[in-house]
């Protein structure tokens, strides 16, 4: 049986393993602070001036009586009460009878903290998935990616408290980070030079995808099944993918049975690297780490990654904070900006690979896409400080993730710009371990400067993009392969 395309099946099931992996992440972010409205009419409800709390009256004849600051009257006489529920709560990890501003505060303070812990975890999977990827392949790797993240969120759903969720989700951390070096290297392995900026591009896409089902799937099976059937669900998704993967990829271009000698001409053929020694021993850490060209990758990854991380983390602390949106609310608009995000990533891979198509030189490409990148997100900032409604604000963080996306695909792609074979998954972990200790930065930033407003997060955002471009112009040089005798 011989299949046309097969590079194009192969990413097709690294970008589905990449949703599920972003359902997965995402299950602490929507299911930690989730709010219902509940609406009474006015003759359901009785307010007390001594102990300025609200008694109500549901349907059913339950009465509750709540602090004041948790009601709202509406324009047509009815009130609204906003019953704070989600796994803070639940687990008495925040005290729900806190006022309303200080329950903000502390929800956000530790969604940051549980979030540094993840990350932490992330960054030495980076690391070691980068080595493990380069050891015994793609195909072992991301078996073993996915069945470690999904049985920890799976293992989730028996959190007790503050200790066990952080630890479920420190091995959480451990297994996300494995797609990222994997799929670097299995575009290495599957597409021709030209083609790995688009290849990226659908991968980054697919993260976006993620991040738009997160939102509504999670919010449905929250709202239907509890937080903790939703993460045994979410968490098993990862597991049954490893069925198909490990039956469609048998074997590399170069050995594959089910691959026509068509396409592996073409693969092969756009790899220059495809000539080289395929025993050749993978660089060490120390020899990466010698080269200034490497840490454009590693060094504008510290800084551009954090921008995707503190939107994933904060955007619906951000909206129920600001306007007061319930789980419902939050699931009907925090999926808008990862539209924006899947565009710019395919569109960042497809534009760097139409300069080369046209002649343009890999130099040129990578950096056009970086600026073009940048410049689309700077009108999404502007816009965001002054969002004065949810559709205005989920809509300008569109545009911002639009540009982070499309410069990140092509930063992303310089580990196989730069590298080759068993190298590039190496490189790929160290610029994710790089970015994980931007964003740890970053998660201690965000808590503090947001004390005051939401204004400051968005200017955090906008002035990480100059830096990352600087840091791969300064010290990327001309983007073209690194030379084995290279001493720059």
């Amino acid at each position: 049986m011989k299949i046309k395309g097969l590079r194009w099946v192969v990413l097709s099931l690294i970008a589905i393993v990449a949703i599920i992996n972003y359902l997965d992440r995402g299950t602490l972010n929507y299911m930690w602070v989730a709010n219902q409205k509940i609406e009474y009419k006015a003759d359901k409800v009785s307010y007390s001036s001594e102990e300025n709390t609200y008694t109500l009256i549901a349907e059913d004849g339950a009465t509750i009586t709540v602090a004041a600051d948790k009601v709202t009257k509406n324009a047509d006489g009815t009130f609204t009460y906003t019953n704070i529920g989600g796994i803070a709560r639940d687990l008495g990890i925040v005290d729900a009878s806190m006022t309303d501003a200080d329950f903000k505060a502390e929800a956000k303070r530790i969604l940051a903290n549980i979030t540094i812990f993840f990350m932490i975890a992330y960054g030495i999977s980076q690391l070691v998935s980068g080595k493990l990827y380069d050891k015994i392949g793609t195909r072992k790797g991301f078996v073993f990616s996915a069945l470690l993240w999904g049985a920890a969120d799976a293992f989730t759903s028996l959190a007790g408290g503050l200790k066990s969720l952080m630890g479920f989700r420190f091995a959480l951390g451990l297994g996300e980070a494995g797609p990222w070096p994997g799929n670097t290297k299995s575009n290495a392995e599957w597409f021709p030079t030209k083609e790995r900026a688009l290849a990226q591009g659908i991968f980054n896409a697919a993260t976006s995808v993620g991040s738009i089902l997160a939102p509504i799937v999670i919010s449905f099976l929250f709202l239907a099944f509890g937080w903790r059937l939703t993460f045994v669900v979410v968490g098993c998704l990862a597991i049954v993918w490893i069925i198909p993967w490990l039956i469609i990829n048998k074997k590399s271009p170069k050995e594959h049975p089910w691959i026509t000698d068509k396409e592996k001409e073409y693969i092969l053929s756009g790899q220059p690297e495809s000539n080289q020694d395929t025993n050749a021993k993978p660089k060490t850490w120390k020899e990466l780490l010698s080269k200034r060209k490497n840490y454009a990758l590693i060094v504008g990854r510290f800084f551009l990654d954090p921008i995707w991380w503190i939107f994933v983390t904060f955007i619906p602390m951000y909206l129920i904070e600001v306007f007061n949106l319930d789980i419902k609310e939050v699931a009907l608009s925090a999926w808008v900006p990862y539209v924006g995000a899947a565009i710019g990533a395919f569109s960042g891979g497809w534009f760097s690979g139409l300069l080369m198509k046209k002649g343009k030189t890999l130099n040129f490409a990578r950096k056009t896409g970086l600026v073009v990148g940048a410049c689309i997100a700077i009108p999404g900032i502007i816009g965001a400080t002054m969002a004065s409604t949810p559709y205005l604000a989920v809509t300008m963080m569109a545009v911002i993730l639009a540009g982070y996306q499309f410069t990140a695909t092509n930063l992303m792609t310089l580990a196989s710009d730069f590298h080759n074979g068993k190298t590039v998954g190496s490189l790929a972990g160290i610029g994710g371990a790089s970015a994980v200790l931007g964003t740890i930065t970053a998660m201690i930033i965000i808590p503090l400067i947001t004390k005051v407003g939401w204004m400051p997060f968005f200017i955090f955002a906008g002035l990480l993009f100059p830096l990352a471009l600087v840091a791969v112009f300064v010290l990327g040089g001309k983007i073209e392969p690194i030379a084995g005798n290279d001493k720059k």
